[in-house]
């Protein structure tokens, strides 16, 4: 049995969840399972794409798939931004998006502590700088239409 493997998943799910909940209490479209399942999406081509390059002895790059993962959830984060009379919404949850793929290519190469550290600055990112940009968007309105 694949312990190492079903340790990935495992922690997949539970930095992907940490990042949803706070996605969740926003009400934000990509929440809970949305960002779960990138960051496991996003780990599974990682260790599919080193262990591809092991089995054909390093004639598969590895870093192809990792950058194709880093385009394609461009891509996704791309289509949670709409733009309606001059103002524009979801880029947090497109960048949040691309933040969960770094950490599931993160988890995938064994960067655990890398996962993690950045698991717990998106959460502050995303809760603390969410209530500093709500104070800031009162203290001036004119810049708010």
């Amino acid at each position: 049995m694949d312990y190492e493997f079903l340790f990935k998943l495992l922690l997949s799910v539970i930095l992907g969840g940490l990042i949803g909940i706070e996605r969740e209490m926003a009400h934000k479209a990509a929440g809970f399972r949305t960002n779960i399942l990138i960051v496991l999406g996003s780990m599974l081509f990682t260790v599919v794409s080193i262990r591809l390059s092991q089995a054909f002895g390093g004639q598969v790059d590895p870093g192809r798939i990792a950058a194709s993962v880093a385009t394609g959830l461009g891509f996704i984060g791309a289509g949670a931004i709409i733009q309606t009379r001059g103002l524009v919404h979801g880029l947090t949850t497109a960048a949040s998006i691309w933040v969960d793929g770094g950490i599931g290519i993160a988890i995938g190469i064994g960067f655990y502590f890398a996962a993690a550290a950045t698991t717990i600055v998106t959460i502050l990112v995303l809760f603390i700088f969410g209530y500093l940009e709500n104070y800031l968007a009162l203290k001036h309105p004119d810049k708010n239409p």
